[in-house]
């Protein structure tokens, strides 16, 4: 399976609650901060719903 690395671009402060618990679940705490992930069907949907707070790019 593809690996994809997320970047955190703008901050979680006054988002829903729903959209900082994606960004917990993906693994992002902090502006700028990476994770390298599975491109599973199940992180492609969170990615999906939080795509204006993040940078995606396939490795």
């Amino acid at each position: 399976m593809a690996k994809i690395k997320i970047t955190q671009v703008k901050s979680i402060i006054d988002r829903s609650e729903r959209q900082k618990r994606t960004m917990q679940a993906l693994g992002l705490k902090k502006m700028n901060q990476s994770v390298e992930v599975e491109a599973t069907p199940a992180i492609i949907g969170m990615v999906r719903k939080v795509n204006h707070l993040i940078a995606i790019e396939s490795i």
